[in-house]
């Protein structure tokens, strides 16, 4: 199988376990707060890639890591951080909360331009914006199903809406950050941030315990929820954390992040099953998205064709990481 088609069918893989994510979410919330859910998934799924990890690349792999303060970093951003926000702010959002959070995940491709532009000096190609504009409008069409006046309803969750963004920007750092370890297997990227994010996860549950302000679930609401928790670690944690680093590894972060914009949908073909069938709004918003998807894709591929060799003009750096000569096409 080529490469980048892998890493397509592994981003695909990631962002279809997400997009059922949120409606599940909407049953545990009541029950379970968002951060003890946190802990409780990723000690779980850090065991399983613990595991997984010692197997496939020895256990001397676990413990061979270096910038550690940046593992610290990433790993607390990237499960703590989002873990913590996004489910909190769809806690916030109340009855629309699956809808404000998957909606919201449609924004990471945009957050990803902002923090290559900010942070790492990298512009993206210029019809990767367009592309990343087409996927966002099918994304929000999709899910409103074409009425835009649901938008109007986010409005009355402000501060939830903040909060699930700042939740997507923790996501799409850590996805970026996985740059640094070039050298390193996805999966051990993937084991190293989840064990370094414990300690992080850990300590804020037992400052909001102690402080009064959340409660810990007894431990019959917990096994109560075994089918939600199953799914939430082994699909969307395991297997989908897994898939998305794999995929972004491949395709570039920049790339990668592009196919969040599948979530809204998805998380609205989760009613198909039930009974409803898609409306014809969802079906020209998906379109539009896996429409977006491909020619970002097809024009990556062409772009990367016409790279120039560096000569001694200064070369400027594209999101997908190629020097390219100033003022050659």
């Amino acid at each position: 199988m080529n490469t980048r088609v892998f890493g397509i069918i592994a981003c695909l893989i990631a962002v279809l376990s997400w997009g059922t994510m949120f409606p599940i979410m909407s049953t545990v919330l009541p029950k379970v707060n968002p951060f003890f859910f946190t802990a409780i998934r990723y000690t779980l799924a850090g065991f399983l890639f613990m595991a997984v990890l010692a197997a496939r690349e020895g256990i001397r792999s676990l413990f061979d890591i270096e910038k550690g303060w940046l593992l610290l970093l990433l790993g607390s951003m990237g499960f703590a951080g989002f873990g913590f926000l996004v489910f909190f702010g769809q806690q916030l959002a109340g009855p629309h909360g699956a809808f404000t959070a998957s909606v919201f995940m449609a924004l990471m491709p945009m957050l990803s331009v902002f923090v290559n532009r900010i942070f790492r000096k990298i512009r993206p190609l210029p019809l990767t914006v367009v592309f990343i504009c087409l996927s966002f409008f099918g994304a929000i069409f999709a899910a409103t199903r074409g009425d835009f006046r649901a938008l109007l309803q986010l409005g009355d969750t402000l501060v939830a809406n903040i909060v699930i963004t700042l939740g997507a920007f923790c996501w799409v750092s850590y996805t970026i950050g996985a740059i640094n370890f070039p050298q390193w297997s996805s999966l051990k990227y993937t084991t190293v941030t989840t064990m370094f994010s414990l300690p992080t996860i850990y300590a804020v549950n037992i400052v909001l315990h102690s402080t009064g302000m959340v409660v810990a679930p007894s431990t019959g609401v917990v096994f109560s929820m075994w089918p939600q928790i199953a799914y939430m670690v082994v699909i969307a944690a395991f297997v989908a954390v897994l898939s998305w680093n794999t995929g972004n590894k491949i395709l570039t972060p920049i790339n990668g992040v592009l196919f969040m914009d599948v979530v809204p949908a998805m998380a609205f073909a989760v009613s198909t099953f039930c009974g409803h069938a898609p409306s014809a709004a969802q079906v020209f918003g998906a379109s539009c998205s896996v429409i977006a998807l491909i020619l970002n894709n097809l024009y990556q591929r062409r772009s990367a064709f016409r790279v120039q060799p560096v000569a001694k003009v200064e070369p400027h750096v594209t999101e997908a990481g190629m020097k390219v000569s100033l003022g050659q096409g």
